[in-house]
């Protein structure tokens, strides 16, 4: 899907209104979270490259927290609406 931001998907079926970002950047993708409930997640945070999320989940890991941040970035997704685009 597509609209003034860019190509995005729903990463979420419980909240549809989120939307997930996604654009190759030189061969990198990055995601970026957009909640319309807390528009100040899209002001303050920028398009992170997926290899810091990956970063950032084995931080979550070492800490033994239950929280998954991959959860929200689905590489197979985003692989996919940057060629169909």
């Amino acid at each position: 899907m597509k609209d003034k931001r860019g190509i995005y998907y729903i990463p979420s079926l419980q909240n549809p209104d989120v939307r997930m970002y996604v654009r190759d950047n030189e061969g990198a993708i990055e995601f970026r979270l957009y909640n319309p409930t807390e528009p100040i997640i899209w002001e303050k945070h920028q398009w992170v490259p997926y290899d810091a999320i990956l970063q950032a989940a084995e931080m979550f890991k070492a800490r033994g927290t239950d929280r998954n941040p991959l959860a929200l970035y689905d590489m197979d997704i985003a692989k996919k609406l940057l060629s169909d685009s």
